[in-house]
């Protein structure tokens, strides 16, 4: 049946389905932004760790002007006001975990509007969806985020459905040993990466996604043509390869000789140019590289930026339909 707005208007009736990306057929309105994965991942894990609790979910679903999170970003917040996830840079969660301990109380979803021109340093305004969570958004979104498969998550508030695509984390292969692996591990599983780490190239054996992305840096000429041999047939969106030039040159007239077809994917030497001499600046200048790849960001500094930080989402409101 259609939703109704109560009296008070800071109350709403909601439901919220999460569906895999091949289930969801035509959804209406489709939010293709990328949200922080390791917000979800965290959430899920701290939803296992606390199963049979009740939980309240924090969606941040509309912004006008300047946020700090963009449509999507959720927060979770457990019975002992334990908070998990975020929706802004710490300026407005404190009063969401209020409004969470009412909703969890009453059951009856809220959307709090905060108008950050006024209270915060963001020069816009925000809606945030507050409502119960049930125990099939959380294992649906487990099962499909541990296969490694795309889901649309469908809120429903007031009238308005917002939909939101959750890719899987971006697995990122280290091919190859040494020091220089420490930083780049850190960096990716503090960006909620799943990182492996192969130290002989002849043991690659991976089910890749579009979500995979590989770095070489055995610095050794045939461990490295070997990992080349069996990344680049992959059609990986990043092949990284640490090492000069030169060398890099005779690997690829030695993979065109034996048939391997070099593709835009491939980046070497890898990494922006940072400046980077220590391995951990190095990592640094990596892990940004592949997040400029898989964002599709243009990756120069955004005091140059003619247009604002964020493009504007293009979640507008529809009515709602209802599901079968």
């Amino acid at each position: 049946m259609p939703f109704k707005i109560p009296n008070d208007k800071n109350h709403i009736d909601s439901a919220m389905r999460i569906h895999s990306g091949c289930e969801l057929r035509s959804p209406i309105i489709e939010l293709k932004l990328f949200p922080d994965v390791k917000d979800f991942y965290d959430i899920v894990r701290e939803w296992e760790r606390r199963r049979g609790q009740r939980f309240a979910l924090a969606t941040l679903v509309r912004v006008e002007g300047s946020s700090y999170r963009r449509p999507g970003a959720r927060m979770l917040i457990c019975e002992d006001g334990t908070l998990v996830g975020s929706l802004s840079a710490g300026c407005i969660e404190e009063e969401v975990a209020r409004c969470a301990s009412e909703v969890l109380r009453t059951g009856k979803p809220m959307l709090m509007t905060f108008d950050t021109r006024r209270r915060f340093g963001c020069t816009g305004k925000i809606d945030i969806l507050v409502e119960r969570a049930d125990e099939g958004f959380f294992s649906d979104l487990q099962h499909d985020l541990t296969t490694r498969r795309t889901h649309v998550a469908v809120t429903r508030f007031l009238e308005n459905e917002f939909v939101q695509q959750i890719n899987p984390a971006i697995r990122f292969l280290i091919v190859g040993d040494g020091l220089d692996n420490a930083p780049l591990d850190s960096l990716g599983k503090l960006l909620g990466w799943e990182v492996i780490e192969i130290a002989d190239p002849r043991t690659i054996s991976v089910t890749p996604d579009e979500w995979t992305a590989a770095i070489v840096k055995s610095h050794n000429y045939g461990r490295d043509l070997v990992a080349l041999q069996k990344l680049l047939p992959l059609d990986l969106r990043y092949v990284g390869l640490i090492g000069p030039r030169k060398r890099r040159d005779q690997l690829l007239n030695a993979l065109l000789e034996i048939g391997i077809t070099i593709n835009a994917g491939f980046f070497a030497p890898a990494g922006l140019d940072l400046g980077a001499e220590t391995p951990q600046e190095i990592a640094l200048a990596i892990v940004s590289e592949i997040q400029r790849t898989f964002a599709s960001a243009a990756g120069f500094s955004l005091r140059e930026r003619k247009m604002p930080i964020h493009a504007a989402s293009k979640c507008a409101e529809r009515p709602a339909r209802l599901k079968r």
